[in-house]
C-alpha cells in the first residue's frame, strides 16, 4: 500500500520525456508522434498520481524522502527530493488531469499551426514544472519549479514571437514576476539565515528560531516570522497576480487559449497559494502578515472583478474573473482557513478551466474573432459550447449544488467568522469585499453569457467590415474574412474536454466538501481528521473548527445557501445582466454614457498598467538613458577621453616652448630673473 518512489518518479519524468521527444526531435516523429508522446506521457503522470491520492485516502503513510543530495557546504544541504501528502496529491490530480485534458483540445485548436510540436513540448515541459514545484520537500527544488513554471509561461506567453504584442505580454509578465520572485528569495535566505535548513520539515521543527526580532530599515525592528511571511507572500504576489502585481495575467492572454486554461486558470497562478498553503506553519507566526494578505486578497477579489464588467474580448473578461478567484482563495489565506483556499483552488481549476476552453471553443466556432460585440445567438450554432459554457458559470458564480459554491460559500463564511472574531477594518474589509465580489462575478458572468450566446446574431453586421478588433493568434496564418462563414460547433477533441471538465465542475463539491474542509462525510458524519490535516496547519479553535461544528452535510449546506446574502447577492448580479443584456439590451449604451468616468477608470484599469509602463518601467528606462549620458558625455569624454586630451593639448603648448635657438632661452632667463628679482624687492619692501 506504500508509495513507491519509482511510481513518483514516473508521475514527473513521464510528461519531460514527452516534452523532449516533440521538442528535440519533432521533425523526425511529426504532429502525430509529438501529440501522442506528450498525450500519453501526462496520461501515465495523471493516472500514477490518481493512484497516489487513492493510497493516500486509503492509509498509506507520508512520503517525505531526498533522492539525491545537490549539494553540501557548510552544512548546509539541498536535496533532490519528493513530499507526498494529501495536499501535494491533491494538486498533482488537478495539475496532471487540466494538463492532459488541454493536451487533447490542443489537437484541434492548434491544428493548423505551424509551431505544433513545438506548442507540446512546452506545455508538456510545463506539467513536468509544476509537478516538481508542488512535489519538493525543499525550498530549493521549489524554486525551481517556481522558476520554471515562469519560464515556460514566458514563451507560451510569447509563443506567437512575431507578433509585438505577444513579445510585450511575455516580457511585461517575466519582468513583474521577478519583482515577485525577489522577495520569494529574500524569504528563502531568511529561512536559511535564522532556521538553518533547506528542508521543509526540519524548518517547521524549529521555528522557534523565527521568534526575535530583525533590523530591517532605519532601526526600526520587525519579527523575524513577519519578514519571512511577507518576503514569501511577495513571490505569491507575483505567481499569484495579487495587486498590485496583477498586471501581467490579463495581457497573457496573447498566448494561444489551451495555455489559458493550462497555465492561467489551473495551475500556475495557483502555485503561491499553495506555496502559503504548505507554509502556513510560518504564516500563523505572524499575525500582521496575514492580515497584509487578507487586505492584497480582498483588494484583488473586489476590484480586479469590477474591471472585468467593462472589457469586450471574451478571454479578458475570464482572465479578470481568474483575478478575482485569486483573491479569494487569498482572503481565506489571510483568515487561516487555508483548507478552504486549497479547497477553492481545486474547483476552481474544473470550472476555470472549462471557461477558457470553451471561449477558445467560441473563437474557433466565429474564425478567430474574440470581441463579444460581434458575437450574438451562439447557442443554437453551438450547443455543447453553451451547455458547457453555462455550467462553468453557474460554478463560477456559487449556484447552491455547483462545485463553486461550497468552495466559495465557505471562503465567505470563513471571513465572516474572522470579521467576528477580530473586528477591526482589515478584518471587515475583508468580508465585505468577497460579499461584494458575490453581486460583481455574477454579473460580469453572466454578462459574457449573453453578449456571446443571446440576443442579435450580431456577426452579420460586420461580415465584411474592416475592423481592428483583437483577434486571436489561432488566425495566425490564416486569411481574415471577417465572418463570411457560419459559426459552428468545434470538432470533438475540442468539445469532448469541455463536458470531461463540466463533469466535475457539478458533482466535486458537493462530494468533496465534507472530508476536505471539515472531516465529515456529505451524510453529516464524522470521518476523522480533516483531508488536509498535517499537510496544512490550522490554528486552534479558528474559523475553519467554528464553519466544521455548523456543518450538517453537503445537501444541508446547499439549501441553506439559498437562505444567505451571497445567494441574494448572486441574483441580483444575474438580474442586472439579465435585464441590461437580455431584454433591455440599449439600457447597457445609456448605462455606459451616464457612468461614464467610472467605466473609463475601470478601462484604464486603476492606472496600474501606467504606473507599472510610464512609471517603474519609463522611470528605469530615463534613469538607464541618463546613465548612458553621464556615461559617455561626463566620464568618457569629459574624465577619460578630456584628461587625455588636455594632456595633449597641454603637452602640444609646452612642446612649442622648446625651439632649441640659444637666444630664446637666454631671452626666457633674463625676464625669468627679472620676475624673480621683481618678486624679491616687493616681498622685501613689504617687511
Amino acid at each position: 500500500m506504500d508509495i513507491s518512489t519509482t511510481q513518483l518518479l514516473v508521475i514527473v519524468l513521464a510528461p519531460l520525456l514527452g516534452s523532449i521527444l516533440a521538442g528535440l526531435f519533432g521533425k523526425f516523429i511529426g504532429r502525430s508522434g509529438a501529440h501522442v508522446a506528450t498525450i500519453l506521457g501526462v496520461g501515465i503522470s495523471c493516472a500514477l498520481s490518481i493512484g497516489v491520492l487513492w493510497k493516500l485516502l486509503h492509509g498509506a503513510p507520508v512520503v517525505n524522502q531526498d533522492l539525491y543530495t545537490w549539494f553540501d557546504v557548510g552544512g548546509l544541504q539541498a536535496h533532490v527530493g519528493f513530499m507526498v501528502d494529501n495536499l501535494t496529491a491533491m494538486m498533482m490530480v488537478v495539475v496532471t488531469f487540466v494538463s492532459l485534458l488541454v493536451h487533447i483540445y490542443t489537437i484541434g485548436y492548434m491544428a493548423d499551426d505551424d509551431g505544433y510540436q513545438r506548442f507540446f513540448s512546452y506545455i508538456s515541459l510545463f506539467t513536468f514544472s509544476m509537478l516538481m514545484l508542488v512535489m519538493s520537500n525543499n525550498f530549493v527544488q521549489l524554486f525551481f519549479g517556481w522558476e520554471a513554471v515562469g519560464l515556460v509561461s514566458y514563451l507560451l506567453i510569447g509563443f506567437w514571437f512575431k507578433r509585438p504584442t505577444a513579445i510585450f505580454a511575455n516580457l511585461k509578465a517575466f519582468l513583474v514576476n521577478r519583482v515577485g520572485d525577489f522577495g520569494f528569495l529574500l524569504g528563502i535566505a531568511g529561512i536559511v539565515a535564522w532556521v538553518g535548513t533547506l528542508d521543509y520539515a526540519t524548518a517547521f521543527q524549529h521555528l522557534d528560531k523565527l521568534q526575535g526580532t530583525v533590523e530591517v530599515f532605519r532601526g526600526h525592528p520587525w519579527s523575524m516570522a513577519t519578514f519571512v511571511a511577507i518576503c514569501l507572500f511577495i513571490g505569491a504576489m507575483g505567481k499569484s497576480a495579487q495587486v498590485p502585481l496583477h498586471v501581467w495575467l490579463p495581457d497573457s492572454m496573447e498566448g494561444p487559449t489551451p495555455i489559458s486554461a493550462l497555465i492561467h486558470a489551473a495551475t500556475m497562478v495557483t502555485a503561491g497559494i499553495f506555496m502559503v498553503a504548505r507554509m502556513s506553519p510560518i504564516f500563523n507566526l505572524s499575525p500582521v502578515a496575514l492580515n497584509f494578505i487578507l487586505f492584497i486578497g480582498a483588494t484583488t477579489a473586489l476590484f480586479t472583478g469590477l474591471i472585468g464588467i467593462v472589457q469586450n474580448d471574451i478571454k479578458r473578461v475570464i482572465a479578470y474573473s481568474t483575478l478575482s478567484q485569486l483573491g479569494y482563495m487569498t482572503v481565506a489565506l489571510g483568515v487561516s482557513a487555508y483548507s478552504a483556499a486549497v479547497f477553492h483552488l481545486m474547483t476552481h481549476a474544473f470550472f476555470k478551466a472549462l471557461l477558457f476552453l470553451a471561449a477558445g471553443s467560441v473563437i474557433i466556432g466565429m474564425h478567430h474573432e474574440q470581441d463579444m460585440r460581434r458575437m450574438g445567438g451562439l447557442r443554437k450554432y453551438m450547443p455543447i459550447t453553451f451547455w458547457t459554457s453555462l455550467i462553468g458559470t453557474l460554478a463560477l458564480i456559487g449556484t447552491p449544488f455547483f462545485a463553486g459554491f461550497y468552495s466559495k460559500d465557505s471562503i465567505i463564511d470563513a471571513a465572516k467568522e474572522h470579521a467576528l472574531e477580530q473586528g477591526g477594518f482589515i478584518a471587515q474589509y475583508g468580508y465585505y469585499a468577497v460579499l461584494l465580489g458575490a453581486f460583481v462575478t455574477s454579473f460580469y458572468s453572466f454578462r459574457l453569457l449573453y453578449l456571446t450566446f443571446f440576443g442579435k446574431e450580431r456577426f452579420r453586421d460586420v461580415a465584411h467590415d474592416h475592423h481592428d478588433a483583437h483577434h486571436d493568434d489561432h488566425a495566425h496564418g490564416h486569411d481574415d474574412h471577417g465572418h463570411a462563414h457560419e459559426p459552428h460547433e468545434s470538432p470533438w477533441v475540442v468539445t469532448l474536454p469541455l463536458i470531461l471538465l463540466a463533469i466535475p465542475s457539478i458533482v466535486i463539491g458537493y462530494l468533496t466538501i465534507g472530508p476536505m474542509l471539515h472531516g465529515k462525510t456529505t451524510g453529516g458524519e464524522e470521518a476523522g481528521k480533516s483531508f488536509f490535516d498535517g499537510a496544512i496547519q490550522l490554528p486552534a479553535h479558528g474559523v475553519m473548527g467554528k464553519l466544521g461544528e455548523e456543518f450538517h452535510g453537503s445537501l444541508q449546506m446547499a439549501l441553506h445557501g439559498f437562505t444567505q446574502a451571497p445567494f441574494w447577492l448572486t441574483l441580483a448580479g444575474f438580474l442586472l445582466a439579465t435585464w441590461m443584456y437580455l431584454l433591455k439590451p440599449e439600457v447597457a449604451a445609456k448605462a455606459r454614457k451616464t457612468f461614464a468616468l467610472p467605466v473609463r477608470i475601470l478601462e484604464d484599469k486603476y492606472g496600474f498598467d501606467k504606473l507599472w509602463i510610464n512609471g517603474f518601467a519609463g522611470t528605469g528606462l530615463l534613469l538607464g538613458r541618463a546613465s548612458r549620458w553621464f556615461d559617455s558625455r561626463v566620464i568618457d569624454e569629459h574624465m577619460v577621453n578630456g584628461a587625455a586630451r588636455d594632456t595633449l593639448d597641454i603637452a602640444a603648448a609646452i612642446r612649442r616652448m622648446q625651439t632649441g635657438y640659444l637666444y630664446s632661452y637666454a631671452f626666457a632667463m633674463i625676464v625669468g630673473l627679472i620676475l624673480l628679482l621683481a618678486w624679491l624687492i616687493k616681498t622685501g619692501a613689504g617687511a
